[in-house]
């Protein structure tokens, strides 16, 4: 495995990341502090490589900001979507059918409510207005919906920050309703926490789940790159999708992050192709890419 990292680092900055697809980047223009902007992002993971990038903002769409950007690096795939938090009108269908309109087609991406979720402000103990996505263990009929409009128009469909419970319920529904592709935002981490057994529920009901680099960085990271291997390889690489999560002020720009992230699960003995499977072939296809 040593020999494995070697050859990894030893390998081209440009190279390194040939292929790779970050469905999860924060940047600036944000009403939160940013550690790059999205037009310096793009030309960035051009230069190192990559093929892909979905823009994430909690609170406003980025279809156009994709648009715009996409100018900045010809030859980069870049896509954005909307994030169902209280600023877009929460679980708004109508926010939905605008985004599809946006020129260019850029938006692909629903997630559901992530900080304003019912399980997020319940988990972090704030008492403030929130969005719900069920009640009384049913989804609501706008829920519904939504995912209605991500099989309609071909979206990818990502939980949010929806509690596990919810998140199962989401992936049924959307199965129900033919939504090709559907994504577990972080399941690992706080605050949708799902189990290893959650996991493997969601992988065979179609779901694929996505372990970001973010949720083992920081001062008191919330697990440890061990612990991602081991539920990487109880789930299995074909259902999971390696991304970033990155874009915060105090941690590493997208691509050196992502660089590390592999070569620490090289380090955890997870081959380099099952990387490549995670961070290139399942992301383009949860996109719709060839």
């Amino acid at each position: 495995m040593k020999i494995a990292i070697a050859l990894l680092l030893s390998v081209p900055l440009c190279a390194q990341l040939n292929g790779v697809v970050d469905i999860h980047a924060h940047s600036g223009p944000d009403s939160v502090a940013r550690s790059i902007d999205a037009d310096e992002l793009v030309k960035l993971a051009l230069s190192r490589g990559m093929r892909g990038l979905v823009l994430k903002n909690h609170y406003e769409p980025t279809a156009s900001l994709a648009w715009i950007v996409k100018k900045q690096a010809p030859g980069l795939e870049v896509f954005g979507g909307i994030d169902l938090n209280r600023s877009v009108g929460g679980v708004n269908p109508a926010a939905i059918e605008r985004m599809v309109l946006v020129e260019g087609g850029l938006g692909r991406v629903i997630w559901m409510p992530t900080f304003d979720s019912e399980n997020q402000v319940r988990y972090s103990k704030e008492n403030r207005p929130f969005v719900s996505v069920s009640k009384n263990g049913e989804l609501l009929p706008e829920t519904k919906q939504v995912i209605a409009l991500a099989a309609k128009h071909h979206l990818m469909l990502e939980t949010g920050h929806s509690s596990a419970q919810e998140g199962l319920m989401i992936i049924r529904e959307a199965k129900r309703q033919g939504v090709e592709h559907v994504v577990v935002t972080h399941p690992l981490i706080a605050p949708v926490r799902m189990t290893v057994a959650q996991m493997k529920e969601a992988a065979d009901l179609g779901a694929y789940l996505e372990f970001v680099y973010n949720g083992t960085v920081g001062k008191n990271p919330e697990y440890t790159m061990k612990e991602y291997a081991d539920a990487i390889r109880s789930v299995g690489p074909r259902y999971c999708i390696l991304s970033s999560d990155l874009g915060q002020a105090a941690n590493p720009l997208h691509p050196d992050g992502l660089v590390a992230y592999f070569a620490a699960l090289l380090r955890e003995g997870i081959s380099q192709a099952d990387i490549d499977l995670m961070s290139k072939t399942n992301p383009a296809k949860v996109l719709g890419l060839k």
